[in-house]
């Protein structure tokens, strides 16, 4: 197998999503928020078998500049990445984000 051979079989694709909540909605507190969409992230890993990995965590940084969730997913390739977005599961995560918990959303899509 060529150098070029071995490059292209690791390639990975990574998806990182980062998340500044609301100070209050749906009932709960940014924080009760966060640790919740933490614990919905995390639950996909069991349900989605064909992504490498998937973690959540809350953020601990106190700083201005810092989102509260961050999410880092690997997958093998770009489908499998599109496969994962359009997973019922993952859906209904991001329709419960997007209704109104979340004040704003990064997102970084690349291959290494």
């Amino acid at each position: 197998m060529s150098g070029a051979e071995i490059f292209y079989l690791s390639v990975m694709v990574k998806h990182l999503v980062l998340w500044k909540m609301k100070p209050v909605a749906d009932g709960r507190t940014g924080k009760e928020n966060a640790e919740v969409l933490v614990h919905k992230l995390n639950a996909l890993r069991s349900l989605l078998t064909f992504a490498v990995s998937i973690e959540a965590g809350v953020n601990f940084n106190s700083s201005e500049a810092a989102y509260d969730v961050g999410l880092y997913s690997a997958f093998k390739t770009r489908e499998d990445l599109e496969t994962y977005q359009k997973h019922p599961a993952h859906v209904k995560i991001a329709e419960w984000v997007s209704g109104g918990i979340a004040e704003s959303r990064v997102v970084a899509d690349f291959e290494i």
